[in-house]
């Protein structure tokens, strides 16, 4: 059995305001062994960033706030850490790659003493050797150790997001969270840096959560993968399981959207209607069934039971199984 790096249960935060409160996660569930890598799938506005940042212990309060579930990091339930605590885990076990590397840096200091900051925050490490391990780490990553006492503003968009990279890496952490790390940067630039990522992580053994919108990347990346909709999980598997064939009727819609390569037929891409349903006022039942094609009654008045294929694992959340003849 592989050993259990990261079990998050029942996790639910609400962002409240005075006019609204908002459910961002409601209720989601997956685990992550040691030196797997898993994708985090969905929409914008599905909970994919609120869950990193749930895992990370940075929810802003005020207005976010866990109000359910647990988060257990090596066995321990992080959800009940003291702040000095976090500080400690943040780095040295679980590492974040921020969405926008734009302003995940401090643009009045060099990056080099951004960097040497982290090290030697989480570390009994001198300064010179602090510089040293950093410029190692930029050459590392395809930056110039010439480039250290450079300012964020002198890097273009892709060697910032290598410094954001190679700054995670700093404390070697068991768990690297990377959030959105390809969005901001052109195609040629994302393929280099998911290359970077992957052979670090071979390297390492460390685990990895990729959150994205981009089910390729994942095709390319992850072990596993978890698909979100409306602050939900609604299907979870082997990556290879779920692309062959997709049980829940919003991963299909996802699928059916994408144009295939290998496809020589004349044949119409199927959008999904609509969008994603407010989360201050999401609807009653499956969050899915003003959407789907597929909907009854029981969908818009009842929760979907989750579903689980014993031969495979893969999960779902249904009332139907939809191509196995559950609906006509």
């Amino acid at each position: 059995m592989a050993e259990k790096l990261l079990e998050v249960k029942n996790l639910c935060v609400n962002y409240a305001t005075e006019e609204s409160t908002v459910k961002a996660v409601s209720g989601t569930s997956f685990s992550l062994d040691k030196g797997e890598t898993m994708g985090l799938v969905g929409e914008t506005g599905a909970g994919k960033t609120t869950i990193a940042l749930s895992i990370m212990q940075l929810v802003p309060y005020p207005p976010g706030i866990i109000v359910g579930g647990e988060i257990y990091f090596k066995g321990k339930n992080i959800i009940e850490n003291t702040e000095k605590e976090n500080q400690k885990m943040r780095g040295d076990g679980i590492s974040m790659i921020f969405q926008d590397p734009m302003t995940a840096l401090n643009p009045t200091m060099q990056i080099g003493k951004q960097m040497v900051e982290v090290v030697r925050q989480h570390t009994k490490t001198s300064r010179k050797l602090a510089e040293e391990k950093c410029k190692a780490l930029l050459e590392t990553v395809g930056i110039r150790s010439d480039r250290f006492n450079d300012y964020p503003h002198q890097l273009s968009g892709g060697m910032k997001q290598r410094v954001i990279i190679a700054m995670s890496l700093l404390c070697s952490p068991e768990l690297l969270i990377a959030d959105e790390p390809t969005t901001a940067l052109d195609v040629t630039i994302q393929a280099q840096v998911l290359e970077l990522m992957r052979n670090l992580i071979g390297q390492s053994n460390m685990s990895m959560i990729l959150i994205t919108h981009d089910l390729g990347v994942v095709a390319e990346t992850c072990d596993t993968v978890c698909i979100m909709y409306a602050g939900e999980i609604v299907e979870s598997g082997k990556v290879r399981t779920v692309y062959k064939n997709p049980r829940h009727p919003y991963t299909r819609g996802l699928f059916e959207s994408i144009p295939r390569l290998d496809d020589d037929d004349d044949v119409r891409l199927t959008p999904i209607e609509g969008s994603i349903p407010n989360p201050a006022s999401l609807p009653s039942g499956c969050k899915f069934h003003t959407r789907c094609h597929y909907c009854k009654d029981i969908c818009k008045s009842e929760d979907p039971p989750e579903q689980v294929d014993a031969e495979t694992g893969q999960t779902f959340k249904c009332h139907f199984d939809l191509f196995a003849g559950g609906v006509e």
